[in-house]
């Protein structure tokens, strides 16, 4: 039950930070309008309400890449092959 709990937590905040950040629009554009219910001597008559209509306009996050001139060390790996084998194997690059 915590878990549940936590997990809507989670999702409340991530909403707010998107719509405070602006990654998310939402406006109302359709207001809600309850049920009509009226009786009289012949019973109960009830007519259909209305039920909210909101625009929903989300940004875009781009992934990609673009050339740096940085130089990134990598790492040299060596394989040690059984005592009885001629030489041991290296990445030459």
């Amino acid at each position: 039950m915590r878990n549940i709990f936590l997990f809507l937590i989670i999702v409340v905040l991530a909403l707010i930070a998107a719509v405070a950040t602006g990654l998310l629009d939402i406006n109302q554009i359709r207001p809600a309008r309850a049920p009509a219910i009226s009786a009289d001597s012949n019973g109960v008559t009830a007519t259909g309400g209305q039920t909210p209509k909101f625009e929903v306009q989300t940004g875009t996050v781009s992934v990609g890449t673009k050339p740096k001139d940085v130089t990134v060390a990598v790492p040299s790996v060596q394989v040690n092959p059984p005592a009885n084998s001629a030489e041991p194997i290296t990445n030459a690059q």
